[in-house]
């Protein structure tokens, strides 16, 4: 049996920081009510003139292909998991590709909010079981802050900018994307969601002036959904696969919410020292949650180790990827 391997992982976190003091100077807030709320102590963002998401994705793209030996023109395809398009098209995978020199791809976005980066896995991991693609990169990422409304204390402590990138290939040996359970309930649409841009409220006077360009979100009903469904589907896949909480070395939450990380594990039984946090560092992310927490503890991984990824985002979009390490 064919299954996708991750055999790499680059990165980029941008090297600009906004502190919650920072924050302090711009809206009403306090780094005391950020932290007890959401856990961030600071987040990342990408500054300076047309820097789209892809400068992010590219950059990691680059450090991807060179951990991992692999030319530009190997690459068969490119996935890009994106809330933050550099334009509503091209793909932002187009952008990355030509700049990373990569040719000979597929390539295009997809659009799961935070949940982007599992939905892409599993698109990805499905290109390598069919037999027919050998090097699969897999990009997850947004420029957060781009949509991050600096008038509104309730949403915008919580964003950064960051993107990772994965390799994925074939391996009959028994590691890689094991499993994923992968949900959308539109019952969210209401309660987080960017009004304006689209087709149904194009960019214009009224919807710039109405603030309809920024993150909207009901922060209690979010959280409570949130909550229950990154922890139901981390639990039900956790049984479909026969995985005690022994077995699990990692779990692998997307960075919304300290206090969401928190119930997620404790429901699946796992200790602190098992589960990824960096909130307090990057705040938000997105779609590059998960993979830069890969990256951060990419050391700490040994090949076997059993893995547990979980998201919840806009849509509501949600799920669980299992995987074993593979190297």
């Amino acid at each position: 049996m064919i299954r996708a391997a991750i055999t790499g992982i680059g990165a980029y976190i941008p090297k600009d920081i906004l502190t919650n003091s920072d924050l302090e100077k711009i809206v009403d807030t306090t780094d005391e009510w950020i932290m007890t709320r959401v856990g961030i102590k600071e987040r990342h963002v990408l500054k300076g003139e047309a820097q789209g998401t892809s400068v992010m994705g590219a950059e990691a793209v680059k450090e991807l292909l060179k951990k991992t030996n692999t030319k530009p023109e190997e690459v068969e395809v490119i996935i890009f998991a994106t809330t933050t398009p550099d334009y509503i098209f091209p793909s932002t995978a187009a952008m990355t590709a030509e700049a990373c020199g990569i040719k000979n791809a597929l390539g295009f976005d997809i659009q799961a909010a935070c949940s982007g980066f599992i939905y892409a896995l599993e698109i990805g991991s499905n290109f390598i079981k069919s037999g027919n693609y050998k090097k699969v990169v897999v990009i997850g990422g947004d420029k957060m802050t781009s949509i991050a409304n600096y008038k509104d204390r309730t949403t915008c402590p919580l964003f950064g900018d960051a993107a990772g990138a994965v390799m994925l290939e074939p391996t009959e040996e028994e590691v890689g994307v094991m499993d994923s359970i992968l949900h959308v309930d539109g019952v969210g649409i209401p309660h987080l969601h960017m009004h304006g841009g689209g087709s149904v409220y194009p960019a214009s006077h009224e919807t710039v002036d109405k603030d309809m360009h920024y993150v909207y979100q009901e922060g209690q009903v979010v959280f409570k959904h949130a909550v229950s469904k990154m922890a139901d589907v981390s639990v039900e896949i956790m049984e479909r696969n026969n995985l005690t909480k022994d077995d699990v070395a990692w779990l692998v939450p997307h960075q919304a919410n300290i206090r969401i990380i928190e119930a997620v594990g404790n429901r699946m039984g796992l200790p602190a020292e098992k589960v990824m946090v960096n909130i307090q560092k990057y705040g938000n992310t997105s779609a590059g949650t998960i993979p830069v927490c890969l990256y951060e503890w990419e050391s700490q991984l040994k090949k076997g180790d059993n893995i547990i990824l979980a998201a919840f985002g806009a849509g509501f979009t949600y799920g669980s990827v299992y995987l074993k390490w593979a190297y």
